[in-house]
């Protein structure tokens, strides 16, 4: 029982913000999934194709990223929690800096707008995370590459890595979920000029602004979750992109800070196979 509790406690301080929304923002969106999935939302069929002038704009940027070995850049996000008693939105935020080195190493460090730090780091063998306002950290096991790590430790760990499709090789497989995406103008973010889109897959509606020219880089996104009540949004907007960060691999082994308790996080299917045990076993 101590050590589910632990787990618990630490996939509520993840969850609740250490690399995405709070939790009431993924309840919504699993609502917003499971409406979806009964017929309510927009058939694709009934919605215009994709544009192709948008599509070539956002593989080029996708492509671009991709091909980068090394970068670093600044994401300042924030994002709305629909209060249940209310319905009144609330917004939380925080800063991050994402620094990656293809094939196999990422760190993302976390700054909540209430003073509380996280943090993720893989080092192509090991998964590293903190939470300095619950005052634990875990770490799992996983060798491999960049892309292999987030998709175990979203799937797997059950835990969130918002823009982890961005900075994978993942784009293409996004884009066939994607059953609308649409040119909508050229504007201007913070005085670089921008390709804007708009999109939509099955339970959300997303709009990015993608710089023009050579170096076509994400300067803002916004994703509506229009099947959740008061349709909240996640915004991100990017600055400091650096392509020749001056980086050592010590960035990337994982030291949890002083004061930190250890918990354990275990795979999804481990974890069933625990609870079922236990189950079993109370029987």
């Amino acid at each position: 029982m101590k050590h589910l509790l632990r787990r618990s406690i630490l996939t509520v301080a993840l969850t609740s913000g250490l690399l995405g929304p709070p939790a009431s923002a993924q309840q919504t969106t699993e609502k917003a999934d499971a409406k979806a999935s009964t017929g309510k939302s927009e058939s694709a069929a009934t919605l215009p194709n994709i544009e192709e002038r948008a599509l070539a704009i956002l593989k080029k940027a996708n492509d671009f990223l991709v091909q980068a070995q090394h970068f670093s850049v600044t994401v300042v996000n924030d994002y709305d929690s629909v209060q249940q008693d209310s319905g009144v939105k609330i917004e939380y935020g925080a800063t991050r800096k994402y620094t990656i080195r293809r094939p196999d190493r990422a760190r993302i460090d976390t700054d909540q707008r209430g003073g509380n730090q996280r943090g993720f780091f893989f080092n192509g063998k090991e998964i590293g995370v903190f939470d300095s306002d619950q005052k634990v950290y875990a770490t799992a096991e996983h060798p491999g590459t960049l892309d292999e790590a987030f998709k175990y430790f979203v799937d797997q760990l059950e835990m969130p890595l918002p823009l982890s499709q961005i900075f994978s090789s993942t784009l293409p497989g996004l884009l066939d979920s994607t059953p609308f995406l649409r040119y909508v103008d050229a504007q201007t973010i913070v005085g670089v000029p921008c390709d804007h889109l708009a999109g939509r897959r099955k339970n959300v509606d997303f709009q990015v602004w993608i710089a023009q020219g050579d170096k076509p880089l994400f300067q803002r996104l916004v994703i509506t979750y229009k099947f959740a009540v008061g349709e909240p949004q996640y915004r991100a907007q990017f600055s400091d992109w650096n392509f020749s960060p001056d980086v050592a691999d010590s960035l990337f082994a994982f030291t949890p800070p002083e004061g930190l308790e250890k918990i354990p996080f275990a795979p999804l299917m481990q974890a069933k196979t625990e609870t079922t045990e236990k189950k079993g076993g109370s029987q």
